[in-house]
């Protein structure tokens, strides 16, 4: 039977409906105590004292940890793991000794025999500040006098970085028929997974090895960074295990302050030491998202064609850099400036800006959205200047499918694309021509609908390694995969990918099955420890697939190479004579002279009849590391109604044509696009993380950050197109981000293009319908545009 391609229920699932996964704060080890974190109520302030006698003596306490006990041993500041040539890096401590800069920061770590106790006696710790000013917005760090986080970084200014031809983008610009303009924000996102993080660390005085069992996207980046870089212990001392994790969207692909606290008080108590975040410590120490104010312009001609574009962004970091948050904003932003168009010339420069906030780093898509918000914005707008159908517009823009490999002038090469039939099928879903009479038809009834295109473009499966080296990465972007055979024939896949709700477990078990000809259930996917997999760096990025799975690949042919030598050994023919189908090695032209793969699995560990000098065994490692990215794209069509009465926004219709190569299976695909359509409407019109002007954080709980609930949502209509990438054996591309990308200008240009009769351009993110609202006041309906 044939798996890729097919529609396989999720064998993870069982577990997951019945209650039986099992997930970090699920864990109990014997001896376990829990520890509380005392954090900074100030955005900014001067760290004079902490006092830790009445804790001390509370009832069940242990220890408590300051950032002074924590340097007396060694530990180091956090690292940063993406590099720009006029990057500032200032130290951020796992615990503040000095000074704070950002509400929630680590004060102090209390360890006491219950949770209840430790979180009771984190009240009685006593820290002595000293108040300082502070600045959360952008433009006002930025400004002459504003108050410094760093003495590190004059200015605020983390980082300026620049990509594209400038001086091109100036004479497309000289020679411009119409230039359009538009200013936006990107607003800051939290990424509120399921499960909060939560780490349970554990110390053996005997051997001197650590545990960490932790919500991890990728747990060998976090033994590398915990162990060479923040506690400065051998690599190989240190097991790092992420079991079922339950979603992450970014935010759990970085090691935390937490965690390294937690190993040294481990280390120190010699008995295992537990922390589970609460709701609130998400909210306020969580790595948050997106943050940017763009200034754009586009140059198109006389007839529509798009001859240059110009960004200049500030890019807001937070208080401290997070592991890859340099790369966000530029790598992961600036290269996305192209779009699916044809633009001759792009020029973006970005500024990244130090304030009193919560450290800003990757978020589902992670500087891609923020780049397909900017590019198709531009567009709707454009279209309505020029008096274009927005399709149309985009139409006579794209990249035509035969010029691929296609490279942009912001440094990427597209690998392969057919945007315009993915365009001509959303287009046919939803029915779009009948859909601009009907709303023609409704205006003249007082209804206003609004009808969005986003026709987006992403770049995933990130490397080759060399490449991403060269641009600041200081990690290799491949992935590893170990496939072992047993005697009995039953397979375990090790992969240095992980899952955390895609499904992997389901999607490699096809691809393996599928290449070896086996039962489903004959294969297991193993993940997430850093003591059993060879080495692996992670799932983010819409990686898995089209790296992950191609690793998988590479190893599984070699086991069936060296099973086909076997075979041709025991047959007696030589090993191009033979042919595999269905699990069976048999000889070109004679069914009945053959070997199953079981008795091949056999025979190498029974190793009584191998051929000379071939070692028994039979399993194989192997490493892929692709010549380029890939890049999946679509067009995801919103039809909104918008109620001017009061602001509120209906979503009636959402289609979603996506591509992204061959899939392994349509189902999780499926799966993928609904969750992240739901989280980029979400950004369009309900998120938004709010800080004050002191640097308190505002939307700190569900009360006050708005997420998307199913009442909301209509059914989302989703089809595909397929077009292989030539970068993997499998042709496949990412999938993971493709909603989330997709829907927020989607969303917003369906906003936007209801709202056009009322003379409103364009409205801020996230549209409520207080801003809507506000917006239409006093406006009343002019002649149809």
């Amino acid at each position: 039977m044939a798996y890729i391609g097919q529609a396989v229920k999720r064998k993870e699932d069982y577990r997951f409906l019945t209650g039986r996964g099992t997930y970090t704060d699920d864990l109990v080890l014997p001896g376990m105590v829990h520890a509380a974190f005392v954090r900074s109520p100030y955005a900014h302030a001067r760290i004079r004292a902490v006092r830790t006698e009445a804790a001390l003596k509370a009832p069940g306490v242990l220890a408590v940890l300051t950032g002074e006990d924590l340097a007396q041993e060694g530990v180091r500041p956090m690292p940063v793991g993406w590099l720009l040539p006029t990057l500032k890096i200032p130290p951020r401590p796992v615990v503040a000794k000095d000074e704070v800069h950002h509400v929630g920061e680590v004060v102090a770590v209390v360890v006491a025999e219950t949770r209840a106790q430790a979180e009771d006696a984190a009240l009685l710790v006593e820290v002595d500040y000293e108040p300082l000013p502070a600045v959360a917005d952008m433009r006002k760090a930025l400004a002459p006098g504003a108050p410094e986080l760093h003495p590190g970084a004059p200015g605020n200014v983390a980082f300026t970085w620049e990509i594209g031809d400038e001086k091109a983008v100036e004479e497309a610009f000289a020679k411009a028929h119409r230039v359009v303009r538009l200013e936006l924000r990107n607003q800051r996102l939290i990424a509120n997974a399921i499960e909060p993080r939560a780490s349970l660390a554990d110390y053996h005085p005997g051997t001197g090895e650590y545990t960490l069992y932790t919500t991890s996207q990728n747990p060998h980046v976090h033994r590398l960074m915990h162990a060479a870089f923040i506690l400065g212990i051998p690599e190989h001392k240190l097991r790092v295990v992420a079991p079922d994790v339950g979603g992450g969207f970014g935010s759990k692909i970085y090691p935390y302050p937490e965690e390294a606290a937690l190993l040294v008080a481990a280390r120190r108590l010699g008995r295992p030491v537990k922390w589970a975040a609460r709701r609130s410590e998400s909210f306020q120490m969580d790595a948050q998202g997106r943050d940017h104010e763009t200034e754009a312009e586009m140059a198109l001609d006389a007839e529509g064609r798009v001859l240059g574009l110009r960004v200049r962004t500030l890019a807001n970091m937070g208080a401290y850099l997070s592991l890859f948050a340099p790369a966000v904003p530029t790598y992961l932003y600036g290269t996305l400036l192209s779009g699916q168009y044809r633009i001759p010339a792009i020029h973006c420069r970005v500024t990244g800006v130090f304030t009193n906030t919560t450290p800003v780093d990757a978020y589902r898509g992670a500087g891609r959205p923020e780049a397909c918000y900017l590019i198709e914005r531009l567009m709707d707008v454009a279209a309505a200047e020029l008096g274009m159908d927005p399709a149309e517009l985009r139409r006579r823009n794209f990249i035509p499918k035969d010029a691929f490999p296609y490279p942009t002038p912001v440094a990427l090469v597209y690998d392969s694309g057919d945007y315009e039939r993915a365009l001509d099928r959303a287009l046919e879903l939803v029915g779009y021509r009948a859909l601009r009479q009907e709303q023609e038809a409704l205006r003249k009834e007082g209804r206003y609908i609004g009808i969005g295109l986003a026709c987006y473009i992403e770049a995933c499966g990130i490397a080759p390694s060399k490449v991403v080296g060269q641009l600041g990465a200081q990690a290799g972007l491949w992935e590893s995969a170990l496939v072992r055979v047993a005697p009995t024939g039953k397979v375990e896949v090790y992969t240095g990918t992980h899952s955390h709700g895609q499904g992997h477990e389901t999607a490699f078990s096809q691809v393996v099955a599928d290449l070896l000809g086996l039962p489903l259930e004959d294969v297991e996917i193993i993940h997430g420890d850093t003591a059993r997999i060879p080495f692996g760096m992670g799932t983010y990025g819409s990686r898995s697939a089209p790296v992950g799975a191609s690793a998988i690949v590479r190893a599984v042919e070699k086991v069936l190479d060296k099973a086909r030598r076997i075979a041709a050994h025991l047959l007696e023919v030589a090993p191009e004579d033979l042919e595999y189908q269905e699990g069976r090695f048999q000889v070109k032209g004679v069914p009945g002279k053959a070997k199953s793969f079981q008795e091949i699995a056999l025979q190498a560990y029974l190793a009584h009849n191998l051929p000379e000098g071939m070692e028994p065994g039979l399993e194989a490692t192997a490493f892929f590391d692709p010549q380029n990215f890939v890049f999946p794209f679509g067009t995801h069509v919103a039809v909104v109604e918008v109620f001017p009465e009061t602001g509120e926004v209906k979503l009636l219709r959402y289609v979603a044509v996506d591509d992204c190569g061959h899939q392994i299976n349509p189902l999780l695909v499926k799966g993928q696009v609904e969750g992240g359509v739901v989280q980029g409407i979400g950004q369009a019109l309900f998120e938004e993380a709010v800080y004050d002007e002191n640097g308190q954080l505002l939307t700190s709980s569900y009360m006050e950050y708005a997420m998307p609930k199913a009442p909301y949502l209509p059914a989302i209509e989703h089809d595909a197109t397929v077009t292989p990438s030539p970068v993997n054996p499998l042709g496949v591309k990412g999938v993971g981000e493709a909603g989330t990308i997709a829907a927020t200008p989607a969303v917003a240009n369906a906003v936007m293009d209801a709202l056009r009769p009322f003379g409103i351009r364009h409205l801020d993110l996230p549209l409520t319908p207080e801003k809507i609202w506000r917006a239409l006041r006093d406006k009343a309906p002019v002649a149809a545009d």
